[in-house]
């Protein structure tokens, strides 16, 4: 397999980065429909159900991560049988998570509002929305595995037209459902809902269609031998180890931000949006990275990952500065899109400055992420997001309470510095992963 070259690269990143961008427009578009309803509560109830949900499926987002690296890894080795495993074992995980939190629900609604803590409006809202969400749980989770082993194979075009089929309908129904029937909250659920559902049938009918899917080959016995069992599991505890982490962050960072107020909380949770859509642009070029580390590693071949490194540093930087500019040029245009509320504009603008730094503190280290991904070598993933918490922890400690707000993003930063910092520590010594 020949090494690739920066077009090649940019030739798989863009159409990663386009799919992986409707996932935080989608969000986007949910606060700025509800934002544009008023009432500060709904948005704040949207963003609490939002941050339940966000928590329930990044918790278990190594479902689309580990299948997408391990699936590389067999497209490398030109195993097609090994290829189709990697795709059955994690999709009846998926399946069994999703129903188990259906018949969880209550609970995991009781408990998330008594962390947040929300006024009682918020909660309100925030009810109202899980409980519509809830039942596309089964199908989030199976549309993760099914996305993360198109990917894995380098199904681009599937991958990118499962995506944006999906967020696309999203908003469409959430426009139609909110400033159509009237609905509010209930509209942006049942949309997302929809959405889910369509994914699913796309997801099936694009893995149906693979040259690397062949149905006749499939055997049931053999899926869980242990140590294919063993290698999973590992990789995937070491990345839930790193989602959880990154969900207590987040969640203790609304959690801040809702008693700071309400109107704090929904300034707060605009930046968020604008943050999310930096982030999956780093995303698209880690898939790129994933793909192509995965690929090495199946194949044995260190030139190709000595490439994918070098085309990793270039880009990510490129790229960190790139989004960091457009922010500063746009970001005026970009709160009047998710607001008519000026009060809420206004305490944005007080703290936009924190997320200009974003990109260029994070950036690298959510590109690397990727190259980690397709090896499966998730040990420093885990190590770093560790460390990291650590930080973002002595930071509410010591900053927030004399600096209130400007101390909660000085300790989002110093979070994401530590992901890039102490994840690429580990970088030199990847080549020594394959033979010469």
């Amino acid at each position: 397999m020949e090494k690739p070259t920066h077009r090649a690269y940019l030739m798989l990143s863009i159409p990663l980065i386009l799919s992986t961008i409707t996932t935080p427009l989608l969000g986007a578009v949910d606060t700025a429909v509800v934002g544009h309803l008023f009432d500060p509560s709904y948005l704040g109830g949207t963003a609490i159900g939002v941050l339940i949900f966000n928590t329930l499926y990044w918790l278990f987002g190594f479902l689309r991560v580990s299948t997408s690296g391990f699936a590389a890894q067999s497209r490398g080795k030109k195993d097609l049988t090994e290829g189709m495993s990697e795709l059955i074992r994690p999709l009846m995980v998926a399946g069994l998570i999703g129903l188990a939190f259906i018949a969880l629900q209550t609970p995991i609604l009781q408990g998330a509002l008594s962390l947040t803590q929300p006024e009682a409006d918020v909660a309100k809202w925030a009810s109202v929305y899980f409980q519509i969400r809830i039942w596309g749980a089964p199908l989030t989770l199976l549309n993760y595995v099914l996305l993360g082993w198109l990917m894995g194979m380098s199904h681009i075009k599937y991958t990118l037209l499962m995506q944006i089929s999906m967020n696309v309908l999203n908003i469409v129904l959430c426009l139609w459902f909110v400033q159509g029937f009237q609905w509010g909250v209930a509209g942006v659920a049942a949309a997302s809902l929809f959405a889910e559902g369509l994914a699913f049938l796309l997801g099936v009918i694009f893995v149906l269609r693979s040259p690397y899917m062949k149905v006749s080959l499939l055997r049931w016995r053999g899926q869980f031998h242990r140590k294919e069992l063993k290698r999973m599991f590992r990789a995937n505890g070491d990345l839930l180890i790193r989602t959880v982490c990154l969900l207590a962050m987040f969640n203790l960072f609304t959690a801040q931000s809702t008693s700071f107020g309400t109107e704090l909380l929904a300034a707060n949770t605009i930046l968020l949006q604008i943050h999310y859509i930096m982030a999956y642009f780093f995303d698209g070029l880690a898939n790129a990275s994933s793909i192509y580390s995965g690929q090495a590693r199946g194949s044995g071949n260190r030139k190709l990952l000595a490439a994918t490194l070098q085309l990793s540093w270039i880009w990510g930087g490129l790229t960190s500065i790139g989004l960091a500019g457009l922010y500063q040029l746009t970001k005026g245009k970009l709160f009047t899109l998710f607001t008519d509320n000026e009060s809420i504009k206004q305490i944005a603008l007080q703290y936009d400055g924190w997320l200009f730094l974003f990109p260029l503190v994070t950036g690298l280290g959510l590109v690397f992420y990727g190259v980690f991904t397709g090896l499966t070598y998730t040990g420093p993933i885990r190590n770093s997001m560790l460390l990291s918490l650590a930080v973002f922890l002595l930071g509410l400690q010591f900053l927030v309470p004399g600096y209130g707000n400007h101390g909660l993003w000085v300790s989002f930063l110093l979070f994401g510095l530590g992901r890039s910092l102490f994840l690429l520590l580990y970088v030199p010594g990847l080549l020594k992963k394959l033979p010469g």
